[in-house]
């Protein structure tokens, strides 16, 4: 069996506790390790704020209906191959977990806790509440070096020393190439092959773009061309209805012209009579002064002669 830490012993001993299965390895697979170690706290921890799995201070803890409290990964982890409390065996399952009663969370963000770097000179104790913000920015922490291949990993406050010297770093080719070599492989470098490569890289991506824009340009025309053809269609339907629209204009107004010259006509020869009837009553009021005078029987023959003649 492998080498165990001692949190992980104390797992494994409360997975044994109240399981059938005597390969505390196999076991500790489907546990997370989780929790606070103890040791890192000042001062007395309430008894409460302890997993019940794991024995460690609460990280992210949730709580039973029975008000036991485990952190949210051992508790996850036990329930997968168990379906009760490991404390008092009552029935349990993840929907009925929920988070930590007020009271015992603030307590909890209350305790006082040194920094997990405090092997390697960090001194910080602060709440926990507070402690993740600062081991993110703790200058003790081990952070990777920022040099892609290297796998390196060193404290925060010595990476710009490692980074001088790191041999995956990169620098600008003296020679003015513009490209980043590696110190390692200054031998190496062959600036002339380098711009060909790039060169035949950069003609490469040219030609695609160009046939892109190639077949992008030529399925616009396509486009377009068949548009304009609809819209030529559509035009020459427009204008052979215009032509048809002007043919029966035309043949309305010939027909209007026709009849307004009856008109005229008609007008005409009314005026004609009009003008002939105000000659007969000129004529006959002429008579009738004639007839005053004495000339009755005369008078009488010439309108009467002039009326049949008009008829």
């Amino acid at each position: 069996m492998p080498y165990l830490s001692s949190k992980e012993l104390k797992v494994a001993y409360i997975v044994l506790s109240y399981s059938p299965h005597k390969n505390p390895v196999s076991r500790l697979e489907v546990i997370e390790k989780m929790g606070y170690d103890i040791d890192r706290f000042v001062g007395y921890v309430n008894e409460g704020l302890l997993c019940c799995i794991c024995r460690d201070v609460l990280e992210d803890p949730l709580q039973a209906p029975c008000e036991h409290a485990f952190c949210t990964s051992c508790i996850h982890g036990w329930l997968v191959h168990h379906s009760n409390c490991p404390e008092d065996r009552q029935p349990l399952d993840l929907s009925v977990l929920r988070p930590l009663y007020r009271y015992m969370k603030n307590d909890l963000n209350q305790l006082q806790i040194h920094c997990r770097n405090r092997e390697c000179g960090c001194e910080m104790v602060c709440s926990l509440e507070s402690i993740d913000r600062h081991e993110r920015e703790c200058e003790c922490s081990r952070v990777p070096c920022s040099n892609s291949g290297c796998p390196a990993r060193v404290e925060r406050r010595n990476l710009d020393s490692h980074l001088a010297v790191c041999e995956y770093r990169s620098r600008e080719c003296p020679k003015g190439c513009g490209y980043a070599i590696l110190s390692a492989d200054d031998a190496q470098h062959n600036c002339v092959a380098e711009l060909r490569t790039e060169l035949e890289l950069l003609r490469s991506e040219m030609i695609c773009r160009m046939e892109e824009a190639k077949h992008e340009m030529e399925s616009r025309l396509d486009s377009q061309r068949k548009h304009m053809v609809q819209k030529e269609s559509l035009l020459q339907n427009q204008i052979e209805e215009l032509k048809s629209q002007m043919s029966r204009m035309s043949s309305d107004i010939r027909t209007l012209l026709a009849t307004e010259r009856q008109h005229h006509q008609e007008l005409e020869q009314a005026q004609l009579e009009k003008l002939e009837l105000l000659e007969l009553v000129k004529t006959l009021q002429e008579d009738c002064r004639l007839t005053r005078d004495g000339s009755k029987k005369a008078t009488h023959v010439r309108p009467l002669t002039r009326l049949e003649s008009m008829k």
